[in-house]
């Protein structure tokens, strides 16, 4: 194979390496500015002064043995989201989280971004939380969809995660073939 021929293939698998690069680029151009955006406030979601995450406030006792049944805080914030916030919210609850050294917890519903902070001890509503980190974290994985179409299994999350991780590996392994390849080819013709 001549010095020449084997320059011409170099050159031309660069031009296709360039071409997948490029295309992937304008393709998931969009996709790639939503992952960096919402990337940017979930890492700043605890530093944004309860803009994006709110904050844990205090509750009367730290003693779990002074704190009402959970069946009853349910009951109380259940009963706050009905008559206080709108009537038809969804009180299905995705989790609760607990914070014993707080004294407070959190429940955090199925089917809609809001979360009540409760006392353990009295159950006095200590805040009504819009949980935009979790917003936040949904349109980044993709599961945006699942949420508001309601499919099962995380399907668009799937889906979404695995076209943008492909997605990503292509543009590393591309970059990267475009920065050495032309290194390797000034190498090659400086030997012969």
């Amino acid at each position: 194979m001549t010095e020449q021929s084997n320059r011409q293939k170099q050159a031309k698998f660069l031009r296709t390496i360039r071409k997948i690069h490029r295309s992937c680029g304008a393709l998931l151009f969009a996709f790639f500015f939503i992952i960096s955006i919402s990337a940017l406030l979930l890492g700043w979601k605890k530093h944004s002064n309860g803009m994006i995450m709110s904050k844990t406030y205090q509750g009367s006792s730290a003693d779990l043995s002074k704190w009402l049944s959970i069946d009853s805080l349910h009951t109380i914030a259940s009963n706050y989201l009905r008559d206080s916030l709108a009537g038809n919210l969804s009180n299905e609850i995705d989790r609760i989280d607990i914070r014993k050294e707080k004294g407070t917890l959190k429940f955090i519903f199925k089917n809609h971004f809001t979360a009540l902070q409760l006392d353990g001890a009295n159950g006095k509503i200590l805040h009504v939380e819009h949980r935009r980190a979790d917003l936040i974290e949904k349109i980044h994985d993709g599961s945006i969809l699942d949420f508001y179409l309601g499919t099962k299994n995380d399907f668009f999350k799937l889906l979404y995660t695995s076209i943008m991780g492909l997605a990503l590996l292509t543009f590393t392994l591309t970059g990267f073939w475009l920065w050495y390849g032309p290194k390797r080819m000034k190498k090659t013709s400086k030997k012969q």
